[in-house]
């Protein structure tokens, strides 16, 4: 039986948001996917209450986010290295917890990473635009969440008993994210533009770039050494993949995020892989990164391994969530596509 849980926002980060994996098949109509900027936490955290990877969920940048439930409900809260509670008392982060009626969930970023996710079991009463929760503000379409609104979730979940251990119920092998304060390493893999800039792949493979505050979705500005084309040839503006390094005329670097359009005419000198998109999504103002490049091999082999241990994660809680009564919505055949 399903019924609707109503939840009490009774605080915000600086940006609090609805989002899911986002749009398919509307950049042709010039409608960018958008989406999580972090799809690997967003993916884990749905996972992890038995949603499908794309299902909404909540997206909070900067700040705290704080909830309170009317009944028990099931959550999972991923993405930067937070502090969690539930009624003022200290909770585990990326693993499922459940908050039980009337108590406050409270995620407290601690600053390493720009975003944290929060997912609850079942579906989320959010708008759609173009068949997907994520926001585009361009579009009119903004998806904020304000201190003092209230989140409608159509959850089957009715609680389970811990009558034999006090201790963290679950164990699930979880790929988490690796946070630390040194420089973030993001494998690139080198386009044919490169070589049209003589010096510049080993300018950027000695490099540290620095994310500036004029970073947005659209894409991240790095400061850092760069190098120009030596001749005055005008390219010609074309789409480009998530996660494209381009070189404009300003003295920076720019990461291309999910809201990117064209390329303005600019040169793109490579593409970050799927495996370090999401550590580009959690990269906020001041972080420093590294860039390696790497083959095409190297990028693949990478990705898979990621998604064999979504698979695994999605298995595992799928068996555990069954012998506990727990309601799951996975649908693997809908998602694999979209994940990082």
């Amino acid at each position: 039986m399903t019924d609707t849980a109503h939840l009490d926002v009774t605080d915000t980060g600086w940006l609090t948001t609805f989002q899911d994996l986002g749009r398919t098949d509307t950049e042709r109509r010039g409608v960018p996917s958008g989406g999580a900027a972090d799809q690997h936490s967003a993916a884990v955290a749905n996972i992890l209450v038995g949603n499908r990877r794309g299902a909404p969920l909540i997206e909070s940048m900067g700040g705290e986010l704080a909830i309170v439930p009317d009944v028990d409900v099931l959550v999972a809260v991923t993405g930067t290295p937070s502090r969690v509670t539930v009624g003022g008392a200290h909770v585990d982060s990326w693993t499922p917890v459940v908050v039980p009626a009337g108590h406050e969930l409270r995620i407290s970023e601690g600053g390493l990473g720009a975003r944290s996710y929060l997912a609850i079991n079942g579906l989320l009463a959010v708008e759609r635009f173009l068949g997907s929760a994520a926001p585009d503000a361009r579009m009119g379409f903004g998806q904020v969440i304000a201190r003092g609104s209230e989140i409608r979730v159509d959850t089957g979940f009715h609680g389970f008993d811990r009558t034999f251990f006090d201790q963290s119920l679950f164990r699930f092998p979880v790929p988490r994210l690796a946070f630390d304060e040194k420089p973030w390493t993001i494998d690139v893999l080198p386009s044919d533009q490169l070589v049209g800039i003589p010096g510049m792949r080993e300018l950027v493979a000695e490099s540290i770039y620095t994310v500036t505050d004029r970073s947005n979705h659209v894409g991240l500005r790095l400061n850092g050494p760069v190098l120009h084309p030596d001749d005055r040839t005008e390219i010609v503006s074309h789409g480009v993949p998530i996660g494209a390094l381009e070189v404009p005329h300003a003295d920076e670097l720019i990461v291309l995020g999910r809201y990117r359009s064209l390329t303005a005419g600019y040169p793109i000198i490579g593409f970050a892989t799927r495996t370090s998109l999401a550590m580009l999504g959690q990269a906020g103002p001041g972080r420093e990164l590294r860039f390696r490049w790497v083959d095409r091999d190297r990028a693949v082999h990478a990705a898979r391994a990621v998604e064999g241990e979504l698979q695994k994660l999605e298995s595992v809680v799928s068996d555990a969530f069954v012998a506990l009564g727990v309601p799951t919505t996975f649908s693997r055949a809908l998602d694999c596509a979209q994940i990082i």
